[in-house]
């Protein structure tokens, strides 16, 4: 049993429990599934602020903190018993790009030679980290939402701003990876 946790499971079983999730929190709580209000939740419920954008009933969306400290504790679990002992694999032709930044070591689902906290230090581990982890939140927070929100929840609802906002995040990470993603690299 455990090592079929450990294995990636095909898209013909994980896609419907995905799928199965909108609909499953729409009948039982009439809830909408996505985590970035979670944090507005957490500052909500945290920060003893004047902040209108704060003053709301947190304590109705209590659920979705816990969600997030099941994905937080799973994420724990998962790490230290699920984790594959082995290389992640990369492909060939991806490796021999990466090596050419630097970056060889794919023990960890991340580089080691790009996030660690030596590399917060330098330029290029100070943008990927932190400006890069501001533009996600400001670009969450200008969408209405993130990606499991839009293209899970929104895109299910038939809601036209969650189609246009997952064009977008597709567009965009498109043209982060293939244009300035190297050019970060080789700073």
């Amino acid at each position: 049993m455990l090592d079929i946790i450990k294995e990636p499971w095909p898209w013909y079983i994980a896609g419907p429990l995905i799928g199965l999730t909108v609909p499953a929190l729409l009948m039982l709580g009439n809830k909408s599934f996505g985590i970035s209000s979670s944090l507005r939740h957490i500052c909500a419920a945290c920060i003893p602020a004047n902040v209108n954008f704060f003053k709301y009933d947190w304590k109705k969306e209590s659920w979705n903190l816990f969600f997030v400290v099941g994905i937080f504790f799973g994420g724990v679990i998962a790490a230290h018993f699920l984790m594959n002992p082995g290389e992640i694999i990369v492909s060939s032709k991806l490796k021999a790009e990466l090596a050419t930044y630097g970056i060889t070591d794919y023990s960890n689902l991340v580089p080691t030679q790009l996030m660690n906290f030596e590399s917060l230090l330098t330029l290029k581990g100070f943008i990927l980290m932190v400006i890069g982890g501001f533009l996600v939140g400001f670009g969450t927070r200008y969408a209405g939402g993130c990606t499991s929100g839009h293209a899970i929840m929104g895109l299910s609802n038939l809601q036209w701003p969650s189609l246009v906002a997952t064009v977008c995040f597709m567009i965009g990470g498109f043209f982060m990876a293939n244009i300035i993603l190297p050019i970060i690299l080789s700073l």
